[in-house]
């Protein structure tokens, strides 16, 4: 699918961006915005997976979160929450936030990426860069007590190139734009029903 989008690019590209040779600077940063907003998107997936709380959920978004963060990331909540260092230190957190909550469901939205460099090798190959990135969020998070609590916020990441293990965020705020709690109807649906 990338390489079509590429290809797409590329026959639309002006002039100018063509004849700079085998590299096309624009394609190269079209793809590293691509591959920095899924970071958030593989984010979203790992704290669902974390919230599940079950061991084989919980490995699965901890592997997720040590591709996603840097292992020196400084990770902020804001409010009740300590700042934390690395993946290992949020997945704590994440557990200690939805371990008492039923299923949840980490949607991002409007997502805006800044290059703020990005450094090519002469194939046109990332090595390395620096971004930042904002993301809406729209958390449900269903209770015990038949409420679901609905949780609107925005992360703003700061993202390096790393070699060997790519793009990663450096730098996650989160700050919380609304919150809500309500009754759930009877059509929500149960976890295997």
């Amino acid at each position: 699918m990338k390489y079509i989008f590429l290809v797409l690019m590329l026959a639309l590209a002006p002039k100018e961006v063509l004849a700079m040779g085998d590299c096309h600077e624009a394609a190269a940063r079209t793809q590293a915005i691509q591959d920095i907003e899924y970071l958030k998107r593989w984010y979203a997936k790992a704290t669902d997976k974390i919230g599940e709380g079950t061991e084989s959920a919980i490995e699965e978004g901890r592997g997720i979160y040590h591709r996603v963060f840097d292992q020196k990331a400084i990770i902020r909540a804001g409010g009740d929450f300590e700042d934390k260092i690395g993946p290992d230190g949020w997945v704590e957190v994440v557990l200690g936030a939805l371990g008492t909550l039923g299923p949840t469901q980490h949607l991002i939205g409007t997502q805006l990426v800044e290059i703020e460099s990005l450094e090519l090798d002469d194939n046109c190959n990332v090595v390395g860069g620096s971004a930042s990135m904002e993301s809406y969020l729209q958390a449900w998070h269903e209770r015990k007590d038949e409420k679901v609590w609905l949780f609107l916020g925005t992360y703003f990441d700061k993202v390096r190139f790393n070699p060997g293990n790519g793009w990663q965020i450096v730098d996650m705020s989160l700050v919380q734009v609304a919150g809500e709690t309500r009754y759930m109807g009877a059509a929500v649906g149960k976890a295997g029903d």
